[in-house]
């Protein structure tokens, strides 16, 4: 290809590929991953037909990478771990502890050396976010406690793993020396992540939220995206060139301080759709090294790491929230979420093989686990149930019988048993609206653009997320895959796209949405809109009333013609 257009045809090429088959599997009912994979495997160069650029590929992908990490900053949550980290903290140590022995088994038998086998087998031991994420979601148990558990347990494991991405530069740098240069080299590798995260946390923490501010007050949506991705992107890179570390540490740095703003669910829901994209590429230029031809070799030792990845690591999971006293079937939600490997096994056996300690083969071992794993993992999940069953009607059959209640009971404790609704639009309906339902005993969460709102009713008391609610993004994190109802009262936001993610989201939501022209009612019924009230409604509605009260119509007669009014303005049953 002319050398001038690698650019173009290799994103061109790899996110057509990348397209098809994540459209292929998706229609599958597989995740979306595997087929970028395979995407990889297509465009890669050991099989025929076009071949991308891969030292392009690979400077995409790190873009990928950064905004991968800087997302995982953005929703990492203190609090959320917290709440959960007496099971999650021993949990994912231990878990991590037994899957990195068993890979370093497995590498060890194939021949690799100790750091490859080291390595490789930390690289096994830690699960996708990506993937987790969307099976808990598409599987509707991301907002139970069994999803924060796993969520937290995995929050754990990329905090791990960043630490492992810090360090491993210097354990094998410092080699050479003996134990007193890798000391040194460990030491020196600390000394600077402490001066980065310093750094980041004193004068990040005031400078960043401040530009937001200044730049969200501008009313620029453009400008504010540009902004982020120049923090991410400018985070990123000066941490690598200014304190040696990794672009991937610093954006997780970035994006831990932008997430403690007031600004992380915007930033995550508007300024990151090119996260997608690019990580879309990482995972294809992932499956560019596959070879097929080495498969014939690797088989062998592909089967040890599929058996340690889909068996041995759930299993220690289990056991372990099993000890802790959790409920069946939290354990086997928990344990099964791991049942893969991802972004992270990648990211870490990519620094691997810069550092030239990862053989290619166990790179193809690798890719060929993530891909057969993020298959089968939702298929896992969704046999919980009937994991969860078996094991109690064979080993806890007095346990199960005497805690039934207690033990199927923790998808739903008594805080979640409460009518859950979110609020869009803090105006002066959404405001009325609001006060109404807290007088009720309903505690909204309410979705508004204004910040200084925000911050408001945030000292009220009240839930409320920043951020413009026609993003996907911004209704999950104000919960709506877990509520029951939606109020659509917003002036500014264009209702059906609202009510459309929102439905996308959850499907059983029942939405009520206000219109402010007759005009817009079939528009948001169209949309998902369960009931729709407009104040051009209200007002024939009275006129109505009126004027049969002034020509003698009886109460009967002014309720018939009411309920007539209404069907025909509303279309709807009366």
């Amino acid at each position: 290809m002319p050398h001038e257009l690698d650019l173009i045809l290799t994103l061109t090429g790899g996110l057509t590929a990348a397209l098809a088959l994540g459209f292929i599997t998706q229609r599958m009912r597989l995740s979306p991953i595997v087929g970028y994979l395979l995407a990889g495997i297509l465009v890669g160069p050991f099989t025929p037909g076009f071949v991308a650029d891969k030292p392009l590929a690979d400077q995409l992908a790190e873009i990928g990478v950064i905004l991968l990490m800087f997302g995982v900053g953005l929703q990492f949550h203190v609090r959320e771990l917290l709440a959960v980290r007496k099971v999650a903290v021993p949990g994912a140590l231990i878990q991590i502890a037994v899957a990195t022995a068993l890979g370093v088994l497995v590498g060890r038998a194939a021949g690799w050396s100790w750091a490859a086998s080291v390595v490789f087998g930390i690289a096994i031991s830690v699960a996708s976010t990506v993937v987790l994420t969307r099976v808990l979601s598409d599987s509707h148990v991301l907002h139970t406690p069994a999803g924060h558990l796993a969520v937290g347990w995995l929050v754990l494991e990329d905090v791990f793993t960043v630490l492992v991405l810090v360090l491993l530069p210097g354990l094998v740098g410092g080699g050479d020396g003996g134990a007193t240069g890798i000391a040194l080299s460990v030491g020196l590798a600390l000394l600077k992540l402490a001066g980065l995260v310093a750094f980041t946390f004193i004068v990040g923490q005031r400078v960043i939220p401040t530009l937001l501010g200044y730049v969200a007050k501008t009313g620029s949506r453009e400008l504010f995206t540009l902004t982020v991705l120049v923090v991410a992107l400018g985070v990123a890179v000066g941490s690598a060139k200014l304190f040696g570390s990794s672009m991937a540490l610093g954006a997780f740095l970035g994006g831990l301080v932008v997430g403690q703003s007031d600004f992380s669910s915007r930033a995550a829901s508007e300024a990151l759709p090119m996260r997608d994209a690019f990580a879309v590429l990482f995972f294809v230029s992932v499956g560019m090294l596959l070879d097929p031809s080495q498969l014939a070799a690797s088989w062998p030792a592909a089967a040890a790491t599929l058996a340690v990845v889909l068996i041995g690591k759930p299993l220690a999971a289990l056991v372990v929230v099993l000890l802790l006293r959790r409920p069946m079937q939290t354990a086997f939600a928990v344990a099964l979420s791991l049942a893969q490997i991802g972004e992270f096994s990648f990211i870490l056996a990519t620094l691997g093989r810069q550092l030239g300690v990862m053989p290619d083969e166990a790179t193809q071992v690798l890719v060929l686990a993530s891909i057969v794993s993020i298959t089968l993992n939702p298929l896992l999940f969704s046999a919980r149930g009937r994991f969860a069953r078996w094991t109690s009607a064979l080993f806890l059959r007095r346990q199960a019988a005497a805690g039934a209640d207690s033990a199927e009971g923790e998808a739903a404790p008594a805080d979640e048993l409460a009518h859950r609704t979110v609020v869009v639009g803090y105006g002066p309906v959404g405001r009325t609206l609001t006060r109404l339902l807290r007088e009720n005993g309903i505690e909204p969460t309410v979705v508004e653009l204004n910040l200084d709102t925000v911050k408001e009713l945030q000292g009220q008391g009240i839930r409320a997320i920043y951020g413009d609610a026609t993003q996907r993004e911004i209704l999950e994190r104000a919960g709506v895959g877990a509520a029951d109802s939606l109020l659509f009262t917003s002036a500014g936001a264009p209702g059906n796209g609202v009510i459309e993610q929102a439905k996308g989201v959850n499907p059983k939501l029942f939405v009520l949405a206000r219109a402010f022209y007759l005009r817009e009612v079939p528009v948001l019924q169209k949309a998902g809109a369960d009931v729709v009230v407009t104040g051009e409604a209200e007002v024939a509605f009275s006129m109505t009333e009126r004027l049969l009260v002034r020509l003698g119509a009886t109460a009967e007669q002014v309720e018939r013609e009411r309920e007539r009014v209404r069907s025909e303005l509303f279309r709807l049953p009366a």
